[in-house]
């Protein structure tokens, strides 16, 4: 069982910091700050809001909630910001919480995996905390993506060249 232990963290800290944080760093690069922020209507969140948002979910979740730091999270906050942050600042917030997240899940012990925990009023185990973090972040990669669709048009993440797709994105792999 310690086999699939650690291949149940080593898969979670690839598809944080090798599969969806490079293709929301892909997306955002090149956009305008307007585009940023920019909201279809006031019940929706811009591209700024959602990376807010994970940055703040990944330290609530994994930062705070499996490294034992201090949870300063104001999740309000998040979705209430409207202008403030670049496209290359937001990037490397994230890319930054992204690296620290990665060291948590790099000292999780698997045999861990099944140990209580209490994170944003939940009682979870190590692996709900991890899966729940990692399916959260890659829902919002699909929204991030597609509203940088609506200002780049095609992200080019997958070659199509030689008939079946095949990753752009550093550390892209088949199978996505």
């Amino acid at each position: 069982m310690t086999d699939i232990a650690s291949a149940f963290i080593d898969q979670s800290r690839k598809l944080l910091i090798d599969s969806y944080l490079p293709r929301i760093e892909g997306a955002v690069a090149g956009l305008s700050t307007e585009n940023i922020w920019w909201r279809a209507n006031e019940q929706s969140n811009s591209i700024g809001n959602l990376i807010l948002h994970l940055d703040g979910n990944l330290r609530q979740w994994i930062v705070s909630g499996l490294g034992r730091e201090p949870d300063l999270r104001n999740r309000s906050e998040e979705f209430k910001q409207r202008a403030g942050w670049t496209g290359p600042e937001l990037l490397q917030r994230l890319r930054g919480t992204v690296e620290e997240v990665d060291a948590v899940l790099a000292k999780v012990e698997p045999a861990s995996l099944l140990a209580p925990k209490r994170i944003q009023g939940y009682d979870v185990t190590v692996m709900r905390a991890i899966y729940t973090a990692v399916e959260h972040f890659s829902m919002h990669t699909g929204q991030i993506i597609l509203l940088a669709k609506t200002w780049k048009g095609d992200l080019g993440f997958y070659d199509l060249s030689q008939g079946s797709p095949r990753p752009t994105w550093p550390g892209g792999t088949a199978g996505h």
